[in-house]
């Protein structure tokens, strides 16, 4: 594999929200993985919460190993615990979780939420309210596979049912089944493109 030359910009930067833990089957993991390798082999760039566990770390490993480049924002007390992946092209290491966010929302031309717990939850819905609220129009996707985030999409239909939500908010976000359908439409909806990288895997 091919990595960008040395200081060269990244085609795109995707933000991506997922699981510190690797989940209960095997399918959570080779997602992960295929999306690293998805934005490596196309010159991208990941950006992601730093740690070197679950889906977390499966993803930053793929990345890497397919020739993108990966910028990790992590806070000290996990650091502390020893969570941070200390191959990444950067390692940003920084005081609270509110630093942390607002520097991964910068770095990112789209984000995507990938099955994780309640820290994948909170940082999919600040940064989706923070669209709505015209903080950002960066494009904004949710990886439902397997059935995953059902509940979660059918309690936010209920929420528009109820009229506490318009479905003009839904539509902020992209909701897909297949990782690399829904990367590929996010990219574009960030109007940028991108080239599968000499010798992709």
């Amino acid at each position: 594999m091919t990595a960008p030359l040395p200081g060269s910009a990244p085609s795109f930067s995707v933000c991506v929200y997922c699981g510190s833990k690797p989940g209960d089957t095997p399918l959570f993991a080779e997602t992960a993985r295929q999306v690293g390798q998805w934005i490596g082999q196309r010159g991208g760039q990941l950006v992601y919460g730093g740690g070197s566990n679950g889906l977390m770390g499966i993803v930053a490993d793929a990345t890497l190993a397919a020739g993108g480049r990966v910028v990790g924002i992590i806070p000290q007390a996990l650091v502390d615990k020893e969570w941070a992946h200390d191959r990444c092209t950067e390692l940003h290491v920084v005081d609270t979780m509110h630093e942390r966010k607002r520097m991964m929302a910068e770095r990112a031309d789209a984000f995507l939420a990938l099955p994780g717990g309640i820290g994948t939850f909170e940082e999919f819905f600040e940064v989706w309210t923070w669209r709505q609220l015209g903080y950002h129009n960066k494009p904004v996707g949710l990886l439902n596979m397997n059935g995953y985030y059902d509940g979660l999409l059918a309690f936010m239909n209920s929420v528009v049912q109820h009229q506490f939500m318009g479905e003009w908010q839904m539509d902020l976000v992209t909701v897909d089944t297949q990782a690399l359908t829904l990367l590929q439409t996010l990219v574009q909806a960030a109007g940028l493109q991108y080239s599968l990288q000499s010798h992709a895997l």
